[in-house]
């Protein structure tokens, strides 16, 4: 009867840390937000590590973030993760500018990027899911990474992007976002 008790408390405090998350992220971890990534079918792992991250002041993100996850459990962090890694992913509306996809696609098998994000870039354990993540993220994230590595960031990706050209960013980022 405890231990119902005791995982019952768990489960609700999961669900409130799920609900807190959804109201960025979007309800499903779909976003719809501009600048705000989608979670959902992110892989666990990814997403573990990314609150952990943000929980312990390595990762800079915004202040409310920080906010929102200090004092996060390790049980809700698991919980969370599992939620919406198990959530399917709903790539963002918009048309397809078939030129700048395929120039995308090209970039992208330059930079190699399938090696560690999948050939269907659905991502894997650390490597986050880049197929239909939201355009405009992908865009000033890899950006990012290429011109101001963050605090927490990824080095490999800052050497992965190094000099490639913002036009090339543009035509990677449409690529992949409207990857179903």
């Amino acid at each position: 009867m405890l231990t119902a008790l005791f995982l019952s408390a768990a489960q609700a405090q999961v669900g409130e840390r799920v609900r807190v998350c959804a109201g960025c992220h979007g309800p499903d971890g779909n976003s719809v937000t501009p600048g705000i990534p989608s979670i959902a079918a992110q892989p666990k792992v990814f997403l573990e590590t990314q609150l952990v991250l943000t929980r312990e002041g390595l990762r800079a993100t915004e202040i409310a973030q920080k906010r929102l996850i200090r004092g996060m459990s390790d049980r809700e962090i698991i919980g969370v993760a599992a939620h919406f890694a198990q959530q399917p992913a709903h790539p963002a509306p918009g048309e397809v500018d078939q030129a700048l996809f395929n120039r995308g696609r090209q970039v992208a098998g330059k930079l190699h990027c399938g090696s560690c994000h999948l050939p269907d870039f659905r991502g894997r354990e650390q490597m986050p899911r880049l197929a239909g993540q939201r355009e405009e993220y992908l865009f000033v994230t890899m950006r990012a990474f290429r011109d101001n590595p963050r605090v927490g960031g990824d080095t490999i990706m800052t050497a992965a992007l190094y000099g490639i050209a913002d036009p090339d960013i543009k035509a990677l980022a449409h690529f992949l976002s409207h990857l179903k």
